[in-house]
């Protein structure tokens, strides 16, 4: 009861305020979304991996993101197979299961449970995360060839690759960062968390329309909940991970559903409402599922 008082509370008090604020105002979700992406998390990803030690950690972490993602893509295929889903779907499902939300909702569930050593290695993930969303997202989204060419576009328009491999190149050369720029940074880079989290509540507000596939809904909610921390456990138990880096890999596999991923359902219109449908019920869902995660593993 603990952790779910002084963690998973506190965070979803911060979703629940953003979620009223935008039925009460009707804000533009882009505009907020611009800044976050542009000016906070390229200034929180570059303080923290700066600030960081970087070891094989960071290496496997980047190695367990793929293993992840290509086997709930694998499972979505067997999934589609055996219920005979159509092609949009497939794609759909893979959406919903294949993309946590790292960000908006780990980086504080990791903060809070785990504390500020793990931010960087949490951190780490989002950016790995963000490049797999762009690039793999849009590619199902639109399973098509100009679909990806748009990945790639995508992927090399993320500000935050560029400050994680500014931080990565300075701090292997010694590069230096002057104080008054670094508090700066700092300051901005600590506006972020907060700000994610506001409007993720705002983002589900803006759900408009649900549809109810449940054999779907159950299936993809299941693997994003339950099956990817048990890969996490099962791949921390067979590689030799750092108990807090396996702590962290485990509660961001457990996120539920990315936000973002339903801008690329509804932009290539693959099963919008659907996905919006898995965003919203995850995210509910996890309440229960993370307190009971938490109260295991730490």
């Amino acid at each position: 009861m603990s952790l779910f008082l002084n963690v998973i509370l506190p965070i979803m008090a911060i979703f629940t305020s953003g979620f009223i604020l935008q039925r009460i105002r009707l804000l533009d979700v882009k505009s907020i979304s611009a800044v976050t992406l542009y000016i906070l998390s390229p200034a929180l990803v570059f303080v923290s991996l700066y600030d960081a030690d970087f070891d094989s950690g960071f290496l496997i972490i980047f190695i367990y993101m793929f293993v992840l993602f290509f086997i709930m893509v694998l499972l979505n295929k067997i999934l589609a197979r055996i219920f005979k889903w159509s092609t949009s779907v497939e794609s759909a499902s893979i959406l919903a299961s294949g993309f946590m939300n790292s960000g908006n909702y780990g980086l504080p569930v990791v903060l809070f449970s785990v504390g500020e050593t793990a931010l960087p290695y949490a951190i780490f993930i989002m950016v790995v995360q963000a490049l797999q969303n762009n690039f793999f997202g849009v590619y199902y989204a639109s399973r098509s060839t100009s679909g990806m060419k748009r990945a790639f576009v995508n992927v090399m328009k993320m500000p935050t690759t560029y400050a994680a491999i500014l931080a990565f190149v300075f701090q292997q050369f010694s590069v230096g960062v002057p104080e008054s720029i670094h508090s700066t940074l700092s300051m901005v880079g600590n506006a972020a968390i907060p700000v994610m989290m506001v409007m993720l509540g705002m983002q589900l507000a803006s759900i408009t329309a649900l549809s109810l596939n449940w054999q779907v809904i159950i299936s993809s909610v299941s693997l994003k909940m339950i099956v990817a921390p048990l890969i996490a456990f099962g791949f921390i138990t067979l590689v030799d991970v750092d108990p807090i880096i396996g702590t962290v890999l485990i509660i961001i596999s457990a996120m539920p559903t990315a936000a973002t991923t339903t801008m690329y359902a509804i932009e290539f219109d693959t099963e919008p409402d659907l996905v919006s449908s898995i965003t919203f019920l995850a995210t509910l869902i996890s309440i229960v599922t993370l307190t009971i995660l938490l109260n295991i593993i730490t």
